[in-house]
C-alpha cells in the first residue's frame, strides 16, 4: 500500500476502529460531565480560537516566512483540534471524552472562525480578497469519524461493563501501534517535504507546534484545571487539524496555493512526534486523580 494511501483511507478507517474501542473505557456519564461542567471545555476553546491565532501572528511577524507560508501557518492556527488527539490522550492518562467533545464543538466553531480568519490572513498577507469556506459535510465526517464510534462504544460498556473491562488493555496497545504506523507513514509519505522545506520552515513549525502543546496544557493547570483535562487540552490544542487545512488550500474552489500546504502538511508530522514525546514524559509522573 501506498504511504499516501495508508494515509488517506487506512488512518480514517483504523481511527473508527480505535474510537470504537477507546470508547469501551468511557462511561455516557463521561459526556455529560463534559456539559455539566463545561469550564474546561471553554478554557481549552478560549485558547484554541483566541490565543493561538494571536500567536501564530506574532510568530509570523518576527519569522519573515514567506506570504503563502504565512497563510498556511494561520490557517493552521485556526483549524480545529485533530481527532487523532483522543488517543494520545488515551495513553496519557487524560479525559478523553472531553479531547472528543473539544474536537466536536471545534470542528463546529470552526465553520465560522475559520473563513474569518483565513480571508483575513488573505487579504493582510496576499493584498487580496477570496472567499474561503468551511461546509457542514467536513465537520460531519469528523463526527462520524471520531465522536460517534467513541458514544457507540460508550453505549456497549453501559451494557456490557465486563466486556468492555476485559478490551480495555488490549485497546491501549492497538492504540500506541496504530499511532507508531501513523508517525510512520507520515514521515515517508512526508519524507520529500521535510528535506525540501524542513530547514527553512521547519523551525518556526516547530516553535509554534510546542507552543500550542505548552499553552494547552499550561493555561488551564494555572487556572485550576485537573490533570487529565490539562491533558486532554494540550493534546486536542497539540493536534491540529492539518488535513482539513491542506484540503482547503489544495482545493482550486478555495485557495488553490501548494505552497499553503506545507505548513500543515510539516506540522502534522512534528505533531504525532512532539505528543508522543509528551505522552512519554506524562506517563513517567505518578497518577493524579481528577478533581
Amino acid at each position: 500500500m501506498e504511504p499516501g494511501l495508508a494515509i488517506n483511507v487506512g488512518l480514517p478507517v483504523a481511527l473508527v476502529i480505535i474510537m470504537l474501542g477507546l470508547g469501551l473505557s468511557l462511561r455516557i456519564e463521561d459526556f455529560l460531565q463534559v456539559i455539566a461542567k463545561p469550564r474546561p471545555l471553554i478554557i481549552g476553546l478560549c485558547c484554541q480560537i483566541v490565543l493561538l491565532p494571536l500567536l501564530c501572528f506574532v510568530l509570523l511577524t518576527v519569522s519573515g516566512l514567506p506570504v503563502s507560508i504565512s497563510v498556511g501557518m494561520m490557517l493552521l492556527a485556526a483549524s480545529p483540534a485533530g481527532t487523532t488527539a483522543a488517543l494520545y490522550t488515551h495513553l496519557a492518562r487524560g479525559d478523553v471524552a472531553l479531547s472528543l467533545a473539544f474536537a466536536a464543538v471545534t470542528s463546529v466553531l470552526a465553520m465560522f472562525s475559520l473563513p474569518i480568519i483565513a480571508n483575513l490572513s488573505v487579504a493582510h498577507f496576499l493584498g487580496e480578497q477570496r472567499a474561503v469556506g468551511l461546509q457542514a459535510m467536513q465537520v460531519l465526517q469528523i463526527f462520524a469519524i471520531a465522536l460517534v464510534p467513541a458514544i457507540v462504544g460508550a453505549v456497549i460498556r453501559s451494557r456490557r461493563a465486563e466486556l468492555a473491562r476485559r478490551l480495555d488493555r488490549p485497546v491501549k496497545l492497538l492504540a500506541s501501534l496504530f499511532l507508531a504506523l501513523v508517525i510512520v507513514f507520515a514521515l515517508v509519505s512526508h519524507w520529500d517535504l521535510l528535506l525540501k522545506w524542513g530547514p527553512a520552515i521547519g523551525t518556526t513549525v516547530l516553535i509554534f507546534n510546542v507552543l500550542s502543546l505548552a499553552i494547552g496544557y499550561v493555561v488551564p493547570k494555572m487556572l485550576g484545571v485537573a490533570q487529565p483535562q490539562a491533558v486532554a487540552l494540550a493534546m486536542s490544542i497539540g493536534i491540529h487539524n492539518a488535513a482539513l487545512v491542506i484540503t482547503i488550500a489544495l482545493s482550486e474552489f478555495m485557495l488553490n496555493d501548494s505552497q499553503m500546504a506545507i505548513p500543515p502538511g510539516l506540522y502534522g508530522v512534528m505533531s504525532y512526534l512532539t505528543c508522543a514525546a509528551f505522552v512519554w514524559l506524562l506517563n513517567r509522573r505518578p497518577v493524579q486523580s481528577s478533581n
